[in-house]
């Protein structure tokens, strides 16, 4: 059995080439993680796992690691073609209980749309775990307003890698991620 992870930061990137395999690597290498053996995982934030910045995250990983994640990635050859891969985390105010982290890759949003989208995801799915009542044809902002008064869901965030087919007709590539690690808890 897997330890439970203890830490995850989130990190974008987008890449250009006229190979798609390869512009996906180059999408990992802004996003710093092309040295891992990346497995996509589904979409629950652990209890207690502490969010960090990419730049704490970073020099933890090591080359060839197996480093679990939850990854969105989309992908086009299409000239002047609007992409987007969002990552959304919905974390509980108490610790003990298990957040949530949503994905999302898809095409003509722009990144403000993609960021909303998947916080509203993940704080709706966290919100039905936590048997918070709403109306789920209400806008986003009215969700949101209600889910900071009821004083069960901390906060929401998300990453988004956002781009625009080249016009040269390579591929374009844009993932964004919730890159675990396993530290251990602090005393």
């Amino acid at each position: 059995m897997f330890p439970v992870p203890t830490q995850v930061f989130l990190t974008r990137g987008v890449g250009v080439h006229r190979q798609p395999l390869t512009a996906f690597e180059y999408a990992l290498r802004d996003a710093d993680i092309e040295q891992q053996n990346l497995v996509t995982v589904s979409s629950i934030l652990p209890p207690r796992c502490r969010l960090i910045s990419r730049e704490e995250g970073v020099p933890t990983l090591a080359p060839g690691e197996i480093t679990f994640c939850v990854m969105a990635r989309a992908d086009t050859n299409e000239p002047g073609r609007r992409i987007v891969a969002s990552i959304g985390l919905a974390r509980p105010k108490d610790q003990t209980v298990y957040g949530y982290i949503s994905e999302h890759h898809g095409y003509g949003m722009t990144e403000h749309q993609a960021a909303d989208y998947v916080e509203d995801l993940a704080a709706t799915m966290l919100a039905s775990t936590l048997g918070i009542e709403f109306d789920p044809n209400a806008a986003w902002d009215e969700r949101r307003k209600l889910y900071e008064t009821t004083d069960l869901i901390v906060d929401t965030l998300s990453m988004t890698a956002a781009a625009t087919g080249a016009d040269s007709g390579e591929w374009t590539c844009a993932v964004a991620c919730a890159v675990f690690r396993f530290a251990p808890l602090a005393a």
